[in-house]
């Protein structure tokens, strides 16, 4: 597990915005020190997806006095079909999936296919490395802007409504 870091995590939040009342997924939540900030700012419901045993029974353990504050202890290709399946709507999606794993271009796939799960106005927003790039074309999502910090990129998306979920 890597820690983001507290400068990439006040940039994060600087360049989202207010998330006062704003549905909240924190994807590969690790720690949750993401979904845990998005909860001390507001955001309603949180939702941490993590599939790390160990990191899910810390995770757990931080939101069990935390009102709109689950974890969902199971692999993200799980997670997003039983999210959906139970109605949840969400304005923001944070993803911090294990470096050069391909893990980019696997969850723009899976979030435009599960596009149900994300509200109108949704914002998308990957932290990744600096080496690993993105996907050419991505006929499902627009590239917003992209921040850098060292190694570190935060990459954020919209979804185009109604295109194809093609990625090459």
């Amino acid at each position: 597990m890597r820690k983001t870091s507290n400068k990439v995590l006040l940039a994060l939040f600087n360049i989202i915005g207010d998330v006062e009342g704003k549905a909240f997924l924190d994807l590969f939540s690790g720690s949750g020190q993401i979904a845990e900030e998005a909860w001390k700012r507001g955001a309603r419901p949180v939702v941490a997806v993590e599939s790390d045993r160990m990191l899910c029974t810390e995770l757990r353990r931080l939101a069990e006095d935390k009102e709109s504050f689950e974890v969902f202890c199971m692999d993200v290709r799980r997670a997003l079909p039983s999210l959906s399946k139970r109605g949840y709507k969400f304005s923001l999606i944070f993803a911090d999936p294990p470096y050069e794993h391909g893990w980019i271009k696997r969850l723009l796939l899976l979030l435009a296919k599960y596009e149900a799960l994300l509200m109108h106005d949704a914002l998308l927003v990957f932290e990744r490395s600096r080496r690993e790039k993105l996907p050419l074309h991505c006929k499902a999502w627009k590239l917003l802007k992209e921040r850098s910090y060292g190694d570190t990129v935060l990459s954020l998306f919209k979804l185009d409504v109604g295109r194809r979920a093609e990625v090459e």
